[in-house]
């Protein structure tokens, strides 16, 4: 299986168990990892035989500015799920990061790291 990698999606969301982070928002980094076979789109050098890279990135914004969720493991799951709806993608990894999160001690990052697959 191939991979196409996007790296470092940024969008605020309003996510997390706490009023404030619900009112106030904060940013959430996505990193995505979508298994499909690019031979086809390769071997006819057409956008419509893989997935558009552009417009995944385009929905995962919109799911991460969207509906709030209390846990980064329910955005990472409809991140992966909206994923799944393109044809060609066949498994996803989705990083979703959290730099903001609050936590009382110095820290650099949270993330939770999912795979789903349609099979």
């Amino acid at each position: 299986m191939d991979r196409v990698a996007l790296r470092g999606l940024k969008a605020r969301g309003h996510h997390g168990v706490f009023p404030r982070e619900r009112e106030e928002g904060q940013t959430f980094i996505v990193d995505l990892v979508l298994g499909l076979d690019t031979r086809p789109a390769a071997a006819a050098d057409d956008l419509a035989k893989t997935v558009h890279y552009g417009i995944v990135a385009e929905e995962v914004v919109d799911v991460v500015q969207g509906e709030p969720v209390d846990l980064i493991e329910t955005l990472a799951e409809r991140i992966a799920q909206q994923c799944l709806k393109h044809e060609g993608v066949q498994e996803v990894e989705v990083v979703v990061h959290k730099p903001d999160a609050p936590i009382t001690v110095p820290f650099d990052d949270v993330t939770i790291t999912i795979t789903r697959s349609r099979a």
